[in-house]
C-alpha cells in the first residue's frame, strides 16, 4: 500500500510543483539528469555484484529482451507501413518495450509470492530490463532522435551512458567474487531508492492531458502491447513452446504485464522522442496497469 501511495503522491506532486511560477522550470531536465548520472548507477552498483549468476536465471533475464525485441519488431514495422515520424517510432518502442519491473514490479510480486519471488523480479529486472535500457535503448533513442545515425556514434553514447557504465563494472566485481562492504552497500541502496519517487514527479511536471491531442490513439497502441501482447508473448514462449512451469514462469508473465518504464519515458523525453506521449505512457500506463495485472494473474493461477 505504501508503494502505491509513494507512486500517485508523487505524480500528484509533480503536476503541482508545476503550476508553482517560481518553481524553474527546467526542474524536470535536471531531475532526468541525477537519475541517470546518480541513481540509476547507484542502483547497478547495489544490486548487481550480489547476483548469482546461473543458467537458471536465463528465463527471468530473457523477459525484458524478448518483449523489448517484439514492441522493436511491431512498431518498427507498423511506423514503415503508414509512415510515422522516426521519433514516434523510437518513443513507442522505449515506452512500450520495456516495463517497470523495480518499482511497480517489487512491491507486486512480493505481495503475490513473497519474498522468494523477489529473486526472479531481480533477475528480471537489472540484468534484462536495467541491461536493455543501458544499452539497445540508449543505441535506439541515439539512432531515432537525429535521423541515421553512425554506428560509431551509438556506440560512444551507449559507453558514455553512466548507468551502462556502472552496469559493466558491478557486473566484473561480480565476476571476480567480490563484495562491498555493509556501509557500502547502504548508500548505493539510499541513492538508488531516489529513482522511483524523482522520476515520477518529473513526470508529473511534465504530463499534459490534453482531449484533442493526436496522442491518445498511439497512446493506445503502446499500452496495448505493453500490458496484454507483450505478457501474452512471454506466456506463449515460456509454456507453450518451451513448455515450462512452476512460479518462476508465472512471475516472469507478471513482470512482462507491468506499466511502462518510468526511466524508459525519461531517456525518451530526454532524447526529445515525443516527451509528451512518453510521459503519458507511464502517467496513464501506471494506474490502467493496475487492473490489467490483477487479471493477467487470475489467468496463470
Amino acid at each position: 500500500m505504501s508503494s502505491l501511495i509513494l507512486l500517485f503522491g508523487c505524480l500528484l506532486l509533480g503536476i503541482i510543483l508545476r503550476r508553482i511560477p517560481d518553481f524553474p522550470r527546467n526542474s524536470a531536465l535536471v531531475l532526468n539528469q541525477f537519475i541517470i548520472y546518480v541513481s540509476m548507477p547507484a542502483l547497478a552498483l547495489y544490486f548487481i555484484p550480489e547476483i548469482h549468476l546461473s543458467t537458471e536465471v536465463l528465463l527471468p533475464v530473457a523477459v525484458a529482451w524478448i518483449c523489448f525485441a517484439g514492441a522493436a519488431l511491431l512498431f518498427w514495422s507498423l511506423g514503415t507501413l503508414f509512415g510515422w515520424s522516426r521519433k514516434l517510432i523510437g518513443c513507442l518502442i522505449l515506452t512500450a518495450g520495456l516495463g517497470n519491473t523495480s518499482f511497480i514490479g517489487f512491491p507486486v510480486i512480493e505481495a503475490l509470492y513473497g519474498k522468494e519471488g523477489l529473486q526472479t523480479a531481480l533477475l528480471v529486472d537489472q540484468p534484462g530490463s536495467f541491461m536493455v535500457l543501458s544499452t539497445l535503448g540508449i543505441g535506439l533513442a541515439a539512432y531515432f532522435s537525429k535521423g541515421q545515425t553512425g554506428s560509431k556514434e551509438i556506440l560512444r553514447r551507449i559507453i558514455r551512458f553512466p548507468p551502462f557504465l556502472m552496469f559493466v563494472l558491478a557486473l566484473s566485481i561480480n565476476l571476480a567474487g567480490w563484495h562491498f562492504s555493509d556501509a557500502m552497500k547502504d548508500v548505493f541502496q539510499r541513492l538508488g531508492s531516489t529513482v522511483s519517487p524523482l522520476a515520477l514527479v518529473s513526470v508529473g511536471m511534465q504530463l499534459t492531458l490534453e482531449r484533442r491531442s493526436k496522442h491518445w490513439g498511439f497512446l493506445a497502441l503502446g499500452l496495448t502491447y505493453q500490458l496484454l501482447l507483450a505478457p501474452l508473448l512471454i506466456w506463449f514462449l515460456y509454456v507453450v513452446v518451451l513448455g515450462q512451469r512452476g512460479q518462476v514462469v508465472q512471475i516472469c508473465v507478471v513482470e512482462a504485464a507491468m506499466a511502462p518504464m518510468i526511466t524508459g519515458s525519461i531517456v525518451a523525453a530526454s532524447y526529445s522522442l515525443k516527451p509528451r506521449l512518453a510521459n503519458m505512457m507511464v502517467g496513464i500506463g501506471i494506474p490502467v496497469s493496475l487492473l490489467t495485472l490483477a487479471i493477467w494473474y487470475w489467468l496463470i493461477t
